[in-house]
């Protein structure tokens, strides 16, 4: 049975829900960097990889680093699993700062509970080492009882994928600039022309004349000659400043979770909706004949027999007229008792018929 979740965004004036700049924006060039890295997990008793041939020479690799020589073959490896590590590396980070990193099992490890990563560096897209990580993993959860009496295992959350906090030491800063000629760009997390436009008219109510919007997800700011060479005071200022965005008028369906969520600013053109469900159960007996008592002939057998019921559940009929929102929808479909997925079909139904003004996004 799928749980029904409905929110409905409620906006009663634009001051109640102002953003500011730096909730609402990156700087151009200050923007995070994926990184990636290849390594092991050793000291999980048992739960690792079942000798992948990877995993055998990549211990093999490890080993020799060390000055010894022993052949894959030779090697048994349930104790130990490759791993994938992943980890953004924030914009401005120093070498000898920590970032968090994300282990993920790579081969047929059973568990990741108790391991240790050994020390693995972490690459970019360029392919340079900008990081190295090791330590203990947390996957905050647990398997047990594999391979116990019966085969019962208990699992709790995803034991094959965990975390290192601060796990990785960063050692080479990756170069950001974000002033060019006496100026920088905000990049606006949700593009849109009004929300950009009204950020522009916010920062030149503060620094007349400073800003201009180049298009729905950018604003370019000029430094004003106060802060010649002070950028820093100057973006720490022009982040605290209030703006108020535009939400676009969307319905977003997940399916699979049977969550609907709605902005405020979602209308409906004058619609009537009409609901009705029939419910046919089948259900199959299976009853038993026997011959009379102290009889000699016939022989006891399954006499199987099949019921039939349809059920028609009320139907409902409603107008929503002068200008219906998504709230008054909303009261309505409510009203009729309608379960999530009849209401999933009702707003496809009615995007198809032209009276709902909005974005419909199904997932």
């Amino acid at each position: 049975m799928i749980r029904f979740l409905y929110i409905f965004l409620l906006s009663c004036s634009v001051a109640a829900y102002a953003s500011r700049v730096k909730d609402l924006t990156v700087i151009e060039g200050g923007r995070d960097n994926q990184l990636v890295g290849y390594g092991l997990v050793v000291g999980l008793a048992g739960d690792g990889d079942s000798n992948a041939a990877t995993t055998l020479r990549s211990v093999a690799n490890v080993l020799q680093r060390y000055g010894l020589t022993i052949s894959p073959q030779d090697i048994k490896a349930k104790n130990v699993a490759a791993v994938m590590l992943t980890a953004d590396l924030s914009a401005f980070l120093k070498p000898g700062a920590r970032i968090d990193v994300t282990v993920a099992s790579l081969g047929d490890a059973k568990s990741l509970q108790g391991g240790v990563l050994l020390q693995t560096p972490l690459l970019g897209a360029d392919g340079r080492a900008y990081a190295v990580a090791q330590g203990a993993i947390v996957i905050g959860g647990f398997l047990g009882g594999a391979g116990g009496a019966g085969g019962a295992t208990v699992q709790k959350n995803h034991p094959t994928v965990g975390s290192i906090s601060n796990g990785a030491i960063v050692e080479r800063e990756i170069a950001s600039q974000i002033v060019h000629d006496n100026s920088l760009r905000l990049l606006l997390h949700n593009p849109d022309f009004t929300s950009a436009a009204r950020m522009a008219t916010a920062i030149n109510a503060v620094y007349p004349l400073a800003a201009s919007a180049g298009d729905a997800a950018t604003v370019t700011v000029n430094l004003p000659a106060a802060f010649a060479g002070r950028e820093v005071p100057f973006i720490a200022d022009l982040g605290l400043i209030e703006v108020s965005p535009d939400t676009l008028a969307r319905i977003v369906i997940n399916e699979r979770t049977g969550t609907i969520v709605a902005t405020s600013t979602v209308h409906l053109s004058p619609v009537a909706i009409a609901h009705g469900a029939l419910t046919i159960t089948v259900s199959s007996n299976i009853g038993v004949s026997q011959p009379n008592p102290f009889s000699k002939t016939g022989s006891t057998v399954a006499v199987p027999s099949t019921q039939t019921t349809v059920n028609e559940t009320k139907g409902g009929f409603v107008v929503l007229q002068d200008a219906p929102t998504v709230e008054r929808l909303a009261a309505a479909l409510n009203a009729l008792g309608v379960s999530t997925r009849e209401m999933m079909a009702i707003f496809q139904t009615l995007k198809r018929s032209g009276a709902l003004q909005a974005e419909l996004v199904i997932n």
